[in-house]
């Protein structure tokens, strides 16, 4: 009877022990189980410069949420960046995105400022106006050279 005891604990430890595993897996992996928490806008830049998928999409500093996807757009040669935005931020159409760095020599982020127009992009929008990345070393051997 001891040893029938000792069993059922022991199954319940290991079952409790794979459900926290199972849900610390799908909290650090991003996983969505029970429906999206985010929608898909895009923006058109001329320059990246060192913006990396996965990279922050932020709102007056507060993040808000990631890139997701980066390519050229062969038509235009411009970088197509894609990111997934939480569902409770709202962007307005006239909102602008601009490919900023963290720190001096930081990781490269996108920030956006939203507008005051009334009208909201739609999920799978796309984000019309865009401020490319500074190159700081181009604009430092602009000045050396030029001189």
């Amino acid at each position: 009877m001891k040893r029938f005891n000792l069993e059922i604990v022991v199954g319940i430890f290991m079952v409790a022990g794979f459900l926290c595993f199972a849900w610390l897996s799908i909290q650090l992996g991003d996983v969505e189980l029970f429906g999206d928490r985010e929608y898909t806008v895009q923006a058109s830049f001329g320059s990246i410069a060192g913006l990396k998928e996965g990279a922050s999409v932020e709102i007056a500093g507060v993040q808000v949420g990631r890139v997701t996807d980066i390519r050229l757009d062969q038509e235009f040669y411009e970088a197509r960046v894609e990111m997934a935005i939480d569902q409770q931020v709202k962007l307005t159409v006239d909102s602008i995105a601009s490919i900023r760095t963290a720190g001096i020599l930081g990781d490269r982020y996108v920030s956006l400022s939203p507008g005051g127009a009334m009208d909201y992009i739609e999920p799978e929008g796309t984000i019309t106006e865009t401020e490319s990345a500074i190159n700081l070393e181009e604009l430092i051997s602009k000045y050396v050279f030029e001189n």
